[in-house]
Order: C-alpha cells, then sequence, then structure tokens
C-alpha cells in the first residue's frame, strides 16, 4: 500500500508552483490486546487504522486536510483542502511559514522485533497470560488478579513534494499485570512497574522486564501491604525507584519544558508552564547532579525513531546539564517562533492529527551512586516505588504524586514496609533537592503508552529511562 500512496500522492500534486512546500504522512497502525481476568480469558481485541494527512504551505499560510481515502480522487480533495486552509491562514497566523526551511529527508527506520508477535500462535499466547494469571492468585484475601498484553504495529510514510522520503517501521509491547487485595475496609493494588513497563521490541522484550518471574512478588508484596501500617507523616529524604522517576521526569521536566506550552498554547486544555523563555540558557533546574537528555534514537526505547513528523533527523540533546536549563523541547516551528534552538519532537498520535510538540524519550542520565550506598546514606526517610496516583497544577509547579509501596529506611538500613506512600513538592525547587543519582546498575527503561495534551486530543507514547534517585527534605505523608 506505502509504495501505492506514494506514486497515486506525487501524481495528484498538479503543475509546479501551486504551492510552497507540500508533504503527505501515511499512517497504518495495527493493534492487538489479549487480556485474562481472573483465570477467565477475554476476547481479544484488534484493530486497524490507515489514512494520510496532506500539509500545504502557501502564501505565509500553512493549511492541513486527513482522509482515508487514499485513492487520487481522495488525496486530491485531501490537497484542495489543505491549499483552502493555507490561504485563509495567510496573514492571520501567529506563524509566517515563509522562511521555514522545511527539510526534504531520505532515509528508514525499522525497531527491534527478535521474537515478532506472530513468532507464537494466539493460543500459546492466552496460555502465557492464563499461567502468569494463575500465579496472582496465591490467597482468598486475593480479589482481583489479570494479565495482559497490548501489541502495536506502526508503519509510516512521510514524503515532501521536494523529494523527502521516510519510511519507518515500529513494533511495540506493553505487558500488564495487577493484583488486588482486600481484607475488611482496606483494598490494595499491585502492578507490575506501575504500568510504566512498555518497550519498542517483539515478545523478547517479556523476558527483558522480567514479566515471568513477577507475578509471585506482586502477589506477595500486596499482601504484605494489605497488613502494613500507613505511612507516616513528616520531612524526611524520599529515595524514587525508576518506576516513580518516569512519572517525576514527566509532569515536572517534560510538560513543563514543551515549547508550544512555554509559549501559551495549550492554556485552554492542559495548561502552561511556569517556565519562561528567558529561562533557557541560564535557569538552575536542578542540582548538579541532574543531567536530562531527550534521546529519541535510544536503542529498543518506547519511543525512539529516526525522524520526527515534520521530517527533522533525530539526534541526543542536553535538555538540562549540571542542573542548568539547555533548551526546551520545541519542534520545527516552535524554533522558528522563538528564535530558538529546539530538539525533533514534532509528533502526532495518527494520521487524522497535525504533529505538535511532544516529549518523546526523555532520560534523567546515571551517576555513580549504589543502591545500598544511596539507602545507607539516609537517616530518616523513605523509599518508594511504582506511581498509582498523580496530580500537578496547570503550570506544572505544584505537585503531588502516590505510589503503591513504600519502605522506611531508618539509620541507614530498610526496614518496615509502609503503604499508601505520598509526597508532593514543587517543580521550580523539587529537582533542587536531588541528592543522589543511581549508577547505571539501577537505571531502567520505561515510559507511558497514552500521554495527552492538545485540541482536539492526542496520546502519544513517551520514553523514560532513570536511575533510582534520592531527593531530601520532602514532604511526605500517608493515606487514609
Amino acid at each position: 500500500m506505502i509504495e501505492t500512496v506514494e506514486s497515486t500522492f506525487r501524481e495528484a500534486l498538479g503543475p509546479a508552483g501551486a504551492f510552497d512546500f507540500c508533504s503527505l504522512r501515511f499512517v497504518d497502525e495495527r493493534h492487538d490486546v489479549l487480556s485474562v481476568r481472573q483465570d477467565v480469558p477475554e476476547p481479544a481485541s484488534q484493530w486497524h487504522d490507515v489514512g494520510a494527512m496532506v500539509t500545504v504551505q502557501r502564501g505565509g499560510g500553512m493549511g492541513y486536510a486527513a482522509t482515508c481515502d487514499l485513492t487520487a480522487g481522495g488525496l486530491r480533495r485531501a490537497l484542495d483542502e489543505a491549499g483552502r486552509w493555507a490561504d485563509l491562514a495567510a496573514g492571520r497566523s501567529v506563524v509566517d511559514f515563509d522562511p521555514i526551511a522545511w527539510p526534504h529527508p531520505t532515509g528508514e527506520y525499522e525497531g527491534p522485533a527478535r521474537q515478532p508477535w506472530e513468532s507464537a500462535t494466539l493460543e500459546e499466547k492466552f496460555d502465557l497470560l492464563r499461567c502468569e494469571c494463575a500465579k496472582l492468585k496465591t490467597d482468598d484475601r486475593i480479589v482481583d488478579w489479570s494479565s495482559s498484553l497490548w501489541r502495536t504495529r506502526l508503519e509510516t510514510l512521510y514524503v515532501t513534494s521536494d523529494g523527502g522520503r521516510v519510511r519507518q517501521r515500529t513494533h511495540y509491547l506493553v505487558p500488564g499485570l495487577r493484583v488486588t487485595a482486600n481484607e475488611g475496609g482496606e483494598t490494595i493494588t499491585r502492578s507490575f512497574g506501575g504500568h510504566g513497563y512498555c518497550r519498542q521490541g517483539g515478545l523478547e522484550v517479556l523476558d527483558e522486564l522480567g514479566y515471568r518471574e513477577a507475578a509471585p512478588r506482586l502477589a506477595a508484596e500486596v499482601l504484605e501491604l494489605l497488613a502494613a501500617d500507613n505511612c507516616p507523616s513528616g520531612t524526611m529524604d524520599v529515595l524514587l525507584a525508576p518506576d516513580q522517576m518516569v512519572l517525576q521526569i514527566h509532569e515536572s521536566i517534560g510538560h513543563p519544558l514543551e515549547m508550544d506550552r512555554i509559549l501559551g498554547d495549550e492554556r485552554n486544555y492542559a495548561g502552561t508552564s511556569f517556565v519562561t523563555l528567558e529561562m533557557l540558557g541560564s535557569y538552575r533546574y536542578g542540582s548538579e547532579l541532574l543531567n536530562v537528555t531527550y534521546d529519541p534514537t535510544h536503542p529498543g526505547q518506547f519511543a525512539t525513531f529516526a525522524y520526527d513528523d515534520d521530517g527533522l533527523a533525530a539526534e541526543k540533546q542536553y535538555i538540562i546539564r549540571d542542573g542548568i536549563l539547555q533548551r526546551a523541547l520545541g519542534g520545527l516551528t516552535s524554533q522558528r517562533r522563538t528564535g530558538l534552538p529546539g530538539v525533533a519532537n514534532s509528533r502526532a498520535c495518527g494520521w487524522n492529527r497535525p504533529p505538535i510538540d511532544r516529549m518523546a524519550n526523555l532520560n534523567l542520565e546515571p551517576a555513580d551512586s549504589m543502591l545500598d550506598e544511596m539507602i545507607a546514606a539516609i537517616d530518616r526517610g523513605i523509599y518508594m516505588k511504582s506511581n498509582c496516583s498523580w496530580s500537578i497544577d496547570d503550570s506544572r509547579n505544584k505537585f503531588q504524586f502516590g505510589c503503591e509501596w513504600g519502605r522506611l529506611i531508618e539509620g541507614g538500613e530498610l526496614t518496615k514496609v509502609v503503604k499508601k506512600p505520598n509526597y508532593r513538592g514543587i517543580s521550580a525547587t523539587f529537582w533542587r533537592s536531588l541528592k543522589r543519582v543511581g549508577e547505571p546498575g539501577t537505571v531502567e527503561l520505561l515510559g507511558t503508552a497514552n500521554c495527552g495534551k492538545g485540541e482536539p486530543n492526542q496520546g502519544v507514547r513517551v520514553g523514560h529511562s532513570s536511575p533510582a534517585c534520592v531527593f531530601g527534605e520532602v514532604d511526605v505523608f500517608g493515606g487514609e
């Protein structure tokens, strides 16, 4: 289909000079979701979505039109509609698109999949899920338990009127485990990585993430939490595991640094940012231990690609270096609007959405602290794992996060497990309390499959890599 769509689009372009720039972004996306709940297989879900978006630049205006009619007539109508919107936007848009030098890239990307989804039969995959689900039911107090696999195959083609052509094919896998226990009036849930375990790849991802070994541990932990005391309240050091650091990075670094949010584009829906353009290059975002990179080239991570949806080549860039804010997460259009450097992060969730500034792989770089050294250095604190709740204001500044599992640290040693651990802070100062950053052995590759933003809404895949980290003098509190 890709070759047919490309040739049809080029034939539909019409005479030279009808526009200043034109591109087509074709998307072919397939999803499979399998799940077993309480040892009963649920109906398999599968869906297939195919379409294309045409972008036209003319006279300083930009217009879009999306269609699932990929015939010559359908693409011509989309071109005409995009051209009409470009003409209407000319002279009225907040952006003059004329000076933007749109790339005309040529390349390909094929994501990893050493064990393709199709290498196992549907029966074999359900057998795996039944087996892992059964391991979760270890006690009568366990009242709900489930296992799941969500697989996506994404194929895209980006072509431009001046000869650009990029083809990318990516395979994603999101495995899930969830167990809930109840006793009296208390109900506790434990999940596989707080739903943060997701990678590019095939079925080999299950072994990379330890999926087949996780269920007995989760079942034991949920019962331990059921009998545990509530997390104490007070000011103390906090050691955050990577599956909580994912949320901390995402909400209080990623979103506030998206350049379109800084420019105010999201204020009606997802809010603004405490960050201003004047902060770029000089603002102390965190302690000297804070080094954050935007790296859409990281092998196997959830949001890895070769080119963004505007054709900009992916490359690793430091966003924060030694605690100082270096640049924002702005794609080509935002870079033109501000005159400031950005990154290759214009991304869309599908064929019927235009690309906007989005996180991809936003990673906190490791340092040299061993996990046992970090624990030994804490006199009074708590070790938290697996995010379960989050709340942050519309400027991405004041936040409150909760975790599934906590364990007290007293006199440099891990002591008793506590339930419902929570902490709060302010993004503008929280990262400056970063005291220790784990070495590479503490790093985990995680992410989220449904980061929401934009009007109309777009849910995209985001990757985060992080070591364990220690923050000092954090406001901690327990649940009711």
